[in-house]
């Protein structure tokens, strides 16, 4: 079935991460609350959290009512409209978006299979882990996509400290033991919440657990260095900290195969462990692999022009992880929160000029730096490019108020700045009477 169209101008938004949410945003405040344009964000989820925090919700760090976005609230209050659903296909002839029937938890239908007309189409889907075809990943490694998995891994762990208090047999060898592959972003920034969140988790009366006997975090990265996509200057301070920090670190390191209870390596080491998470490598989803016959590359990102266009199609834009955009020399656009803002941004101004029949500009990503949080401990990152005219270093409390801001500008993006300075007002006030581990 196709759901019925007014007859004002159509933009659907697939995917509700940090770029198409802030799109759909933006656009419903302008222009879909005055009825100058229909705009449709289509999402299989139905609350957002910032992708970059997903490991806080898996330390257990983050209370993630505090954060999150429902995205029907979201849409009445800022002029669009939200569908819950996932894209399974595009008829570009017709221009229609295909959406899959959505099932509750039993796994009866809410919505049947759907389509949605549009006049422009963003696809905004994100990206997912690359396991490399890595032999029992999928069946034993927890990977940090969603919600759903970052509070999959933290019951777990909860449940791995619970479980070792009230057991009365020795530990097994591989009990409350963490293995995380690949010392990007993401796993170090784990690895590093990890440290401090066991060990208060413990302190709630699991005495008969040692935190510093027991608890063991390893990090396994293939590149000779962690952060091997920042400076070496950044990579060598975050080694630094993680290893005053306690965290076992493995790199050149190669893993051959993910058991239930271990990681094997290429060398013939075995890395026992209770809990496992795969943090390596990138592409975008499976189901975009020539999806109606657009252009994509070999981890399935959509190819776009420097207007954000696919190169075959001038009514279909892709933004975010999920798409390539050329930056030179230098590759594609990386996969950051900072550019999925930028080409929102960018959009925003973009798409009204389309639709009116003018010119489009030329995206141009603007790198400020990398910035890698350690939690409590630290933030390590880097500022690049024009901004400091070439490269610094810094870490310590500047570092950790730039990370924040980045923060910030999302929240500002889909609230406004009155909400924000509210909801962070409130954040600080409540963060001084509760708990900093949420155990459920």
């Amino acid at each position: 079935m196709s759901e019925v169209q007014s007859g004002k101008r159509r933009v659907v938004i697939v995917g509700g991460g940090a770029g198409g949410l802030e799109l759909a945003t933006r656009l419903g405040d302008k222009y879909g609350r005055k009825g100058k344009l229909e705009v449709t964000l289509i999402e299989r989820n139905r609350t957002h959290v910032w992708k970059p925090k997903l490991h806080e919700i898996a330390a257990g760090s983050m209370d993630i009512a505090a954060h999150e976005v429902d995205y029907l609230a979201q849409s009445y209050w800022h002029g669009f409209r939200y569908r819950i659903g996932e894209m399974i296909g595009i008829d570009r002839e017709r221009r229609l978006v295909q959406v899959a029937p959505y099932l509750d938890a039993e796994g009866r239908e809410v919505t049947p299979k759907r389509s949605f007309d549009y006049d422009v189409l963003v696809i905004a889907v994100g990206s997912q882990n690359n396991d490399f075809g890595t032999p029992g990943v999928a069946d034993h490694a927890i990977k940090l996509e969603s919600q759903v998995d970052a509070k999959r891994f933290h019951e777990r762990m909860v449940n791995a400290c619970i479980r070792a208090h009230a057991q009365s047999s020795p530990l097994g060898e591989h009990q409350l033991k963490v293995a995380i592959i690949g010392a990007g972003a993401t796993g170090v920034e784990l690895a590093a919440e990890l440290h401090r969140t066991t060990r208060e988790v413990v302190a709630y009366g699991l005495d008969q657990v040692d935190p510093h006997k027991d608890i063991r975090i390893t990090l396994i990265e293939a590149a000779d260095r962690v952060l091997p996509a920042l400076p070496e200057r950044v990579s060598q301070e975050t080694e630094k900290l993680l290893v005053k920090l306690g965290v076992d670190l493995l790199v050149g390191a190669k893993v051959s195969e993910v058991g239930c209870d271990h990681v094997s390596l290429t060398d013939g080491r075995t890395i026992p462990a209770e809990l496992i998470v795969w943090a390596a490598g990138v592409k975008a989803p499976d189901f975009l692999k020539d999806i109606a016959g657009l252009e994509t590359n070999r981890i399935n990102q959509l190819v776009v022009r420097p207007t954000l266009q696919t190169t075959r199609d001038d009514s279909i834009f892709a933004i975010g992880d999920c798409s390539a955009r050329s930056w030179g020399e230098r590759g594609n656009v990386p996969p950051r929160a900072q550019a999925a803002h930028q080409q929102a941004s960018h959009l925003y101004s973009q798409i009204p000029r389309l639709l009116q029949g003018e010119a489009l500009k030329d995206y141009r990503y603007r790198d400020f730096g990398s910035l890698v949080s350690l939690g409590e401990f630290s933030t390590v990152g880097s500022m690049m490019g024009a901004l400091v005219g070439g490269s610094l270093v810094f870490e310590g409390m500047f570092a950790r108020m730039m990370y924040l801001s980045l923060y910030k500008m999302h929240e500002y993006a889909l609230h406004g700045p009155a909400k924000v300075a509210l909801d962070t007002l409130a954040r600080l006030i409540t963060r001084r009477t509760e708990p900093h581990v949420k155990l459920h």
